[in-house]
């Protein structure tokens, strides 16, 4: 490009400020976000994982049938017997269904959470997955007295060693048993499953030092023969739940087989689409912008034009020339725009929740930014162009004794108006979408939980597995750790509990039946989340008791078994009787009836989303193999000031106690909103730009439609209309394009908003309420656009406008 044409365009540019701005500011928001929205969604959702043949891996496990426990474990006995008969496999390897648990690691004086996966030998060969530094695991790591051996993440490399690249051969020291494991490898960047892992252990070691009776729930990792398919999988675990041998509640669970790469990714691929389609459109709808603020300048410059070519430029000098300054503009909004699309990817890490897979690799995607940038580019240009072209083939004698405002034809102002229709559509499609989140998210806020979170802490204790190696040492703790905390001024109750708060099915769970039910009929009762509690559990939630007696001290060993039920669960069972006084077994034999004191509602400790029915048993009288190691505790004070004192009195019980984590609820809540809230400001900074675009789009239409029919509004004016009677008519005219755009919009949110439905909590995608706010607020902000540009351009002097006239 020549020197002198680049002046000469920025000069002309300088002299449309407002143009300038405007152009720039729109081909920024949509070529970063597009950018942002692309390197997030591709890193995650298609980027190849550091496995081998990702598409072969499988991951397997039962569904009840009720629908209620969608990951229910295999025990870790019966894992290694399907894996010795399953035939649709290469390979076949397991991790504890609980996930990465957290757990104390001893760093000098300092205790650090880390998340821990126990995982079979043979996970990282099943993965095919090759190490950073070291090696994995192997199985001869997995087998009882085998030396103890960790692989770290690379996150937990990176955030707790620094990248050290000597880490290799130190030491973790774990708490919890006092065992010090040896650092054998690094795992590549990318590789965090199950999701948060800090390290990987062998899991039979660790259950070894816990007692030969412990039970521990295995998800199956596998990696399917050539030609085998997940269908020929599901088929072979469901044949082995239906074994002959199986037990009763065994056969009834459906096999479930998912992808590997699809559970990686998790609860974040519907909102990822989501924000990906939001941005496409955004895109879309900056260049229609962009487009259309191109146009109108270009029609508004038709004399100028005709000028130049009556003075002698030749098309290809004027051409050239816009080229120039269609480049300058296309330059600055790409450079612009890639300082938008940084600060949304960092903005995007900060406040992804914890979960999202591969954080650790996500940096602006070139890719994505080319394309973006060369869309821009092809628009600027396009239009651009178009209208130089357009004025260099008309008559220059017609054009030059013409107002210039006059030379636009009405086929343009059509086409510019459609434009605008179209960019008030696709709003209306990312608005809607923004609107539905966010109600989604106020209505999971206000969710009622049927207890009293302010108040609440809770917390997880961390013990020496060697000191507390049974039951009744773990029993014989709380006995002496609960009045300790008790007696902490600013408590008020205390009580153990089975999980910590929204672990879902990561608890205890079982399926009774009724005294006297049938083994086919006790195989659709619904599996029920079990709790263990002391007599002061619901003083400590403050969950009222709707029928019956809570639990007393009475209720001990030596005790007749009583139980409490929720209200979902005891209208299941007894839909027309009083529940208060009927039994549920839980065995075969005479002490495993249970009998109902008490009614309680369901809750939403478990799962936020979704309040689960519910059993609960007195610590004494629990046949759970554990004691209940995570504590609720009630204050009356702040929470936060009572934390060290707390934390004191467990360790004053025994150096070999302390917890692993103790919070306020509150702190808990903000893991199942953690991903709601980062949706819904997202949308909403989409739909807030869609929106601001779109009225910049109909504030430039609406001028340069004024500016257009100058001579027509002069003459109406001297047949006697009025300023206001003008200003009207310009606004309604604004009105009707967006009402036109409105009507697709609202065709298009009722398809779109379908593919939320994953996403939402108690609404609608078609909700009615939502859909009207959506034309409310787009009317409003519409109607003002058209309202500014004709206050500002309806300045009409008739004797000026008529003086043009030949």
């Amino acid at each position: 490009m020549p020197a002198t044409n680049l002046r000469l365009g920025i000069r002309l540019l300088r002299r449309a400020p407002g143009f300038l701005v405007a152009t720039v500011l729109t081909l920024a928001l949509g070529i970063g976000l597009w950018t942002a929205a692309f390197t997030v969604g591709h890193a995650i959702l298609i980027r190849e994982l550091p496995v081998r043949d990702q598409e072969r891996l499988v991951l397997l496990w039962g569904a009840t049938p009720d629908g209620n426990f969608t990951n229910y474990p295999m025990g870790l006995d019966l894992a290694d017997r399907f894996t010795r008969q399953a035939s649709a496999f290469d390979a076949v390897g397991w991790f504890t269904y609980q996930g990465a648990v957290p757990v104390p690691i001893r760093d000098g004086d300092r205790v650090v959470l880390l998340r821990r996966a126990l995982v079979s030998g043979n996970y990282f060969d099943v993965l095919g997955v090759s190490p950073l530094l070291g090696r994995g695991l192997r199985p001869a790591d997995d087998e009882v007295g085998a030396e103890p051996v960790v692989v770290l993440s690379h996150a937990a490399w990176q955030d707790q060693y620094g990248g050290d690249p000597d880490v290799v051969g130190r030491r973790l020291p774990v708490h919890e048993n006092g065992v010090s494991y040896t650092i054998v490898g690094v795992m590549p960047p990318g590789l965090r499953f199950p999701a948060q892992v800090d390290f990987w252990a062998a899991v039979t070691p660790i259950n070894a030092q816990r007692g030969t009776t412990a039970y521990v729930g295995v998800n199956l990792l596998a990696r399917l023969r050539t030609g085998a398919t997940a269908d020929a999988a599901r088929a072979e675990l469901a044949a082995f739940y239906r074994r002959p041998d199986a037990a009763n509640w065994q056969r009834d669970l459906r096999a479930t087989v998912n992808s590997f790469s699809r559970t990686v990714v998790g609860d974040t691929r519907p909102a990822l689409l989501a924000f990906w389609s939001a941005a496409a459109l955004l895109l879309v709808i900056a260049c229609a912008n962009v487009a259309g603020l191109l146009m109108v300048r270009g029609l508004s410059r038709s004399r100028e034009f005709a000028v130049r070519s009556a003075l002698g430029a030749a098309r290809g000098r004027v051409v050239r020339q816009l080229l120039g300054e269609n480049a300058i503009l296309a330059s600055l909004g790409g450079a612009l725009g890639v300082v938008v699309a940084v600060a949304a990817v960092r903005g995007f890490i900060a406040f992804a929740p914890a979960g999202v897979p591969r954080l650790d690799e996500l940096a602006v995607n070139s890719t994505a930014l080319v394309v973006a940038l060369l869309v821009s580019m092809f628009v600027v240009m396009l239009f651009g162009l178009a209208p130089a072209i357009s004025a260099s083939r008309v008559n220059l004698q017609q054009v030059l004794r013409s107002d210039a405002r006059q030379s636009a034809s009405r086929g343009s102002r059509l086409a510019a108006e459609a434009m605008v229709a179209g960019q008030v559509a696709l709003a209306f499609v990312v608005l809607s979408a923004s609107g539905l989140i966010v109600r989604s998210l106020i209505a999971l806020e206000r969710a009622e939980l049927s207890f009293e979170p302010r108040g609440l802490l809770i917390g997880s204790l961390a013990l020496r597995v060697d000191a507390f190696d049974t039951k009744d040492k773990q029993l014989a703790l709380l006995d002496r750790i609960i009045p300790r905390i008790e007696a902490v001024p600013g408590v008020r109750a205390v009580s153990p509990v089975v999980a910590a708060p929204f672990s879902g099915t990561g608890g205890w769970d079982g399926r009774p039946s009724v005294e006297g039910q049938s083994t086919a009929d006790s195989a659709g009762n619904p599996m029920l989340n079990m709790e263990v509690i002391t007599a002061e559990y619901f003083a400590t939630f403050g969950i009222p008791i709707l029928r019956g007696r809570a639990f007393t001290d009475r209720d001990r060993e030596d005790s007749p078994p009583v139980i409490m039920l929720s209200e979902g669960a005891a209208r299941h069972y007894w839909p027309s009787a009083d529940p208060v006084g009927q039994r549920l077994r839980f065995g075969a034999g005479p002490g495993d009836l249970f009998t109902v004191v008490g009614i309680v509602p369901e809750t939403r400790y478990r799962d936020l989303r979704d309040a689960r029915p519910s059993i609960y048993f007195p610590l004494r009288q629990s046949f759970f193999p554990f004691a209940p190691l995570v504590l609720a505790i009630r204050t009356t004070g702040p929470e936060v000031s009572l934390l060290p004192a707390i934390r004191q009195a467990a360790a004053d019980v025994d150096a070999g106690v302390a917890f692993r984590r103790l919070s306020p609820f509150s702190m808990y809540l903000d893991q199942p909103l953690a991903q709601p809230r980062l949706n819904a400001f997202l949308l909403t900074l989409f739909s807030a730009a869609a929106v601001g675009l779109a009225s910049v789009g109909l504030f430039g239409v609406m001028t340069a439609m004024v500016r257009q029919r100058t001579r027509e509004l002069g003459v109406r004016v001297a047949l006697g209309a009025t300023v206001e009677g003008l200003r009207r008519m310009v606004i309604g005219r604004g009105i009707a394009i967006a009402v036109a755009g409105l009507g697709f919009g609202l065709l298009g949110a009722q398809v779109a908003n379908r593919s939320l439905a994953g996403l939402l909590f108690e609404v609608q995608p078609t909700d009615g309420r939502t859909l009207s706010a959506v034309v409310v607020m787009l009317l409003v902000v519409t109607t003002v656009s058209g309202v500014i540009a004709a206050r500002r351009s309806v300045r009409v002097d008739p004797m000026s406008a008529l003086r043009n006239e030949v």
